[in-house]
């Protein structure tokens, strides 16, 4: 969900209204989602490299992050969403863990649509720790070496139990994926829009998903018939 600052600089606004307008962009595109029937979508609200930013802006985001919880978390969990958290904890202030956690543990038995929060969340970072656990395991003697596979490995993820995602959506025109879901992503469709954040809607996303079924998803093999 990229442009949030772009958007409000083009229309004279301070940042922290882009930020406001971007969390109702979230709002409804979390309610389309369900009503598309899409099972797991997946946000990326707050990077690991975002704490470089000015505090008063991180503020900001914090408290829209905690207003989101409060005001939403009812919505939510009445429309059957199940939250779930991904992202680096330790050093988070005692709020946002325990609405993190408030959070989890409300929606846990929803089914209708799981809501992945990637929050102070890096696909590097992923990496990185799944590899520290998995060696750690080895050395205590928990895991032979030899077993590490694919599958092993992805136990260790942070979405550890969910699907690869199908398709990422970018916004504001940029055509990177900036650290998210490294791993999973490795056979997903991307789809980069011109548009910043705030304007994303419901059509927006019906958009992407079209493009999305326009697609031959080959996953490394040969197209079907061809033999190319």
């Amino acid at each position: 969900m990229d442009g949030n600052g772009r958007w409000a600089a083009a229309r004279g606004l301070p940042r922290r209204e882009g930020h406001r307008r971007g969390v109702e962009a979230l709002r409804n595109a979390v309610r389309a989602a369900g009503e598309l029937g899409i099972k797991v979508l997946t946000i990326y609200s707050f990077s690991a490299e975002n704490w470089t930013r000015p505090a008063e802006e991180i503020g900001d985001l914090m408290a829209l992050l905690k207003r989101f919880v409060r005001n939403d978390l009812a919505e939510l969990h009445g429309n059957g969403v199940r939250v779930r958290v991904i992202g680096e904890r330790s050093g988070l202030e005692p709020e946002v863990l325990a609405l993190i956690t408030e959070a989890e543990q409300l929606t846990r038995a929803n089914d209708k649509l799981t809501l992945v929060v990637a929050f102070n969340y890096g696909g590097r970072q992923e990496i990185a720790a799944a590899a520290r656990k998995i060696a750690e395991a080895a050395a205590a003697g928990r895991l032979d070496p030899a077993s590490v596979d694919v599958a092993a490995f992805e136990r260790y993820l942070d979405t550890a139990g969910l699907p690869d995602p199908d398709l990422i959506i970018r916004t504001s025109g940029e055509l990177r994926i900036s650290n998210f879901l490294l791993w999973q992503g490795a056979y997903a469709e991307f789809v980069f829009l011109p548009m910043h954040w705030p304007d994303f809607d419901r059509a927006a996303l019906e958009s992407a998903i079209d493009e999305f079924r326009r697609r031959e998803r080959r996953f490394g093999g040969l197209k079907a018939g061809t033999g190319s």
